[in-house]
């Protein structure tokens, strides 16, 4: 099968397209044919070891020094159920499933083998291969923030960086959905797409921020808010998602205090398949629609990684594998 594969860190012309062995699946496994995969943050920063400020060290230690021990990166995707191993009971072959596999990677392939206890789920009737692939990185990152970090509010001002990136665009839906007043900040050639999804209380990145106006809670998608913005941005008793933090900043959601009961929140997003159903459902029933801004076939997966890179990308980019 063809498969993406990255041996050294470096550029992203150091992922190639190679032949490799198709997986076969074992006991308590399913091999899934991919459809359509996306190249995530996450999947350049582990290609480049661009990893934040402190963390190289230890992603290394994970991952490979000089190359990843396991060379085929992607975390989302969707595909076809293509065969299951002995003792299998939650899928049957044919079934059309949305698959996150986070730090198990393993997705930018024809075909990937995961556990059926992994985070996959049945893709919606109404969402193409391309939508559904592009659900899982950028959503269940802001359920985690919105949900658990933070403890959303209906009413709840919000605002959010970085807010035409999937985490972002993700956010600004799910906190609309919840009934929260979101204000989304992009650049102004992105504003358009954020609109179309009906989010249309927009401040330009790098623009004056509205006098008076004070968040109960700030979505840091950018990594752009640090303490003093914080301070300046935030109600009483507000919060701020640091989603990019560094470890210094990890330091300081423990050590900083920012008065008037506002508070810092960060960590990591974990890999939950109830996740990923919840935002199945919501794809479904259309409170959420996930943000893509380019889609090209699997072979092009290096200048997907360059876009990435670039971090000028719009929402998701989506490679579709050929049947």
């Amino acid at each position: 099968m063809k498969a993406a594969t990255v041996h050294r860190y470096g550029p992203p012309e150091n992922v190639r397209i190679e032949e490799v062995p198709r997986p076969t699946p074992r006991a308590g496994e399913v091999l899934i044919r991919m459809k359509a995969v996306t190249v995530t943050s996450a999947d350049y920063r582990l290609r480049a070891m661009d990893v934040p400020r402190g963390l190289g060290p230890m992603v290394r230690l994970a991952y490979g020094l000089r190359g990843l021990r396991k060379p085929i990166l992607g975390s989302e995707g969707a595909g076809v159920v293509a065969e299951t191993g002995p003792g299998v009971t939650q899928w049957r072959k044919g079934d059309q499933v949305i698959v996150f596999a986070g730090m198990r990677l393993g997705l930018h392939a024809e075909y990937a083998c995961l556990p059926e206890t992994a985070a996959i789920v049945r893709k919606p009737d109404n969402l193409s291969f391309a939508q559904a692939a592009a659900l899982p990185f950028g959503g269940t990152t802001a359920l985690y923030f919105l949900h658990d970090r933070a403890a959303l509010r209906a009413r709840d001002r919000v605002l959010v960086t970085g807010a035409a990136g999937a985490v972002g665009s993700a956010a600004a839906q799910i906190a609309r959905a919840k009934g929260a007043q979101v204000t989304v900040m992009c650049s102004a050639d992105k504003a358009p797409a954020l609109a179309a999804l009906g989010l249309t209380d927009h401040i330009a990145s790098g623009g004056p921020m509205p006098a008076g106006t004070n968040w109960d809670l700030i979505v840091d998608a950018a990594g752009i808010v640090h303490r003093a913005e914080a301070l300046a941005w935030l109600a009483p008793a507000g919060r701020l998602c640091q989603v990019l933090a560094d470890v210094p900043q990890m330091l300081g959601v423990i050590l900083w205090r920012l008065g008037k009961g506002r508070r810092i929140l960060g960590g990591v997003a974990p890999e939950r398949v109830e996740d990923v159903q919840t935002l199945a459902e919501m794809a479904a029933d259309g409170r959420l629609r996930p943000l893509i801004g380019a889609q090209m076939p699997f072979d092009r997966i290096a200048e997907a990684h360059a876009l990435a890179e670039s971090r000028h990308k719009l929402g998701s980019t989506v490679l579709e594998l050929a049947d």
